[in-house]
């Protein structure tokens, strides 16, 4: 019963962040239509794929015993999937070489991290519980980094009392992914797995009781350079799609009366 539980809650984790993963996808399409990245950050999207290739690399037999934490090598191996094509799709339309360099010097640290992590709980531990603690130590690192990366967010948010750059659904499938992950992660009695969501489910809370708080402010113009943070709120985007669509209208007036 408790196994059926175990895995009935890994399921729904993986649901709850492939949701998360796929969030993004939003932003990612916004800099696509428009060609450029504005102010927009790739620190959380090379965050987010350093934890997935560590909780990746966890999961699997060589670290784990057998196929204990495949729920946990699905998600993350889709993430890494994800956050691939994010990081590609923002160097790709970066306007400067400076922003693609910068990013570089993110990516290429966390490459050798996780190769080197991986060579040394292959060839040095030989025991599946000392290589799931050098792992997890690490791979716990990189999560409380990826939840802390929103904190950015939140003291904007405090600071303006406005949740223009907070969007709702974000913030829900952050919460409902962590929560998911501790639960497994308890229910597994595997502190490498509990540990991180134990700091990201209340920050995730935090998130959900300001949007609550500031959600019918009014938006914000503020200019996207100041605000290296993650999406837009809906409530933005709406607004920017009517000045569009209120420029093209004036635009063909124009035109039509010369």
């Amino acid at each position: 019963m408790s196994e059926r539980l175990r895995l009935a809650v890994g399921v729904m984790g993986n649901v709850a962040s492939m949701l998360l993963y796929a969030a993004p996808m939003l932003t990612f399409s916004r800099v696509m239509k428009k060609k450029n990245i504005e102010g927009f950050s790739c620190v959380p999207y090379v965050l987010a794929l350093f934890n997935c290739c560590l909780y990746t690399w966890y999961g699997l037999p060589i670290v784990s015993y057998q196929w204990e934490n495949f729920p946990v090598v699905t998600i993350n191996g889709i993430g890494i999937l994800l956050e691939v094509s994010f990081i590609l799709i923002y160097l790709w339309f970066s306007s400067t070489k400076v922003k693609q360099k910068e990013v570089a010097k993110m990516v290429v640290p966390i490459i050798l991290i996780c190769v080197a992590t991986g060579m040394i709980s292959t060839f040095v531990f030989h025991e599946h519980r000392r290589r799931k603690v050098f792992v997890g130590s690490i791979g716990l690192v990189a999560s409380i980094a990826m939840y802390a990366s929103p904190l950015v967010v939140v003291r904007q948010v405090i600071k303006t009392k406005s949740v223009e750059f907070m969007p709702f659904y974000l913030s829900l499938f952050s919460f409902l992914a962590s929560g998911l992950w501790m639960a497994y992660g308890l229910l597994s009695h595997d502190l490498f797995l509990a540990s991180p969501n134990l700091v990201g489910t209340p920050l995730c809370i935090l998130q959900l009781i300001l949007y609550f708080k500031y959600r019918k402010n009014p938006v914000m113009e503020v200019e996207p350079q100041k605000w290296p943070d993650l999406e837009y709120n809906d409530d933005k985007l709406k607004q920017e799609e009517k000045k569009d669509q209120s420029m093209l209208v004036l635009t063909e007036n124009l035109s039509t009366k010369n």
